[in-house]
């Protein structure tokens, strides 16, 4: 299950702003207050610097919000661009949790993800830590050679279709995070070390008299949190999301409870891009009329690999020659 199906329940969390399921209906665990701002702060980044000056009060005007998140947006475009260039591991712990929140079982999956014809394609190398059967390796091997052999015969009309949907999910995600400005009314809270590199700390909380332009916008009032935005590259670092309300999705499809909560952690990688590191969710949700479930997730990214553009293979860490 893990984070493909939040990204497909609440888009809205790997929105805010730039990548899940499972829950308690307890609040997040007290966040440390991190150093108040300073008198004045502005990001040392090409083209004109993006002044975060909080006014008396402690709050960002809305012009600095859209400032801020609109360069967020686009250096998040851009991190998925280049993130087709790298192959890595996901090492995925579902724990399946039953009414009174003790876990019923554990399910360890550990993927190779690889670009395949430019998608991200799982290839699982390990259950519950332990390397697969020769038999079950061999499925794995035959499902993405399958995949292989279709995007070989895929028309020119087709590829060109597939591609255009892509980029139209992109541009739509950018125009989300846009969205997010108006949305919320904003505290920049200080900064703080995140993976030893300086961030900017900023709350969100909803904006009353929110007026969506996007459909699935609709869906931000429901959330708070906190993101974490590195001073030097201005990117997504960190954030924490948490459901304030029940959404619905969809006519009696699903219902994502209230105290669903999400954190993301991203690293830099290859000095070039910024890329998941360290994903935690609880999920509680209900499908149809009936069916319900509850998760305790937790996934880690590692051994980011960059197989396109350059000849030499870069993990984390590790600097371009």
């Amino acid at each position: 299950m893990g984070i493909r199906v939040a990204i497909l329940l609440i888009p809205v969390l790997l929105c805010f702003p730039a990548f899940a399921q499972q829950d308690t209906s307890s609040a997040p665990s007290p966040r440390p207050e991190p150093e108040p701002p300073a008198v004045t702060t502005a990001a040392p980044v090409a083209g004109p610097k993006l002044d975060l000056t909080p006014d008396a009060n402690g709050k960002l005007s809305e012009e600095q919000i859209q400032q801020l998140f609109r360069v967020v947006a686009d250096k998040d475009m851009e991190n998925q661009k280049r993130e087709r260039d790298y192959a890595y591991i996901e090492h995925e712990v579902d724990k399946n949790l039953d009414g009174k929140g003790d876990v019923k079982s554990t399910e360890i999956k550990t993927y190779e993800v690889l670009e395949i014809y430019g998608e991200p394609v799982q290839r699982l190398i390990e259950k519950d830590d332990k390397p697969l059967s020769a038999k079950d390796a061999a499925k794995e091997e035959e499902k993405i050679q399958k995949i292989i052999d279709k995007r070989k015969n895929e028309s020119e009309e087709d590829r060109k279709k597939r591609e255009a949907k892509q980029e139209k999910e992109r541009e739509d995600g950018r125009k989300f995070v846009r969205e997010i400005a108006d949305a919320y009314n904003f505290t920049l809270v200080g900064t703080e070390p995140v993976d030893g590199r300086e961030a900017w700390v900023i709350d969100g909380e909803p904006r009353p008299g929110f007026e969506p332009q996007m459909k699935e916008a609709k869906f931000l009032p429901k959330f708070h949190g906190r993101v974490w935005i590195d001073k030097d590259n201005l990117q997504l670092s960190k954030m924490d999301v948490e459901t304030l309300d029940t959404v619905s999705i969809g006519f009696v499809l699903a219902r994502v409870h209230k105290g669903t909560h999400f954190m993301l952690e991203q690293t830099r990688v290859n000095d070039e891009v910024w890329l998941p590191r360290h994903v935690a969710f609880k999920f509680d949700a209900r499908i149809g009329l009936v069916k319900g479930f509850r998760v305790d997730g937790d996934l880690t990214y590692r051994d980011y690999k960059k197989f396109r553009s350059s000849s030499k293979i870069v993990g984390i860490g590790e600097v371009k020659e």
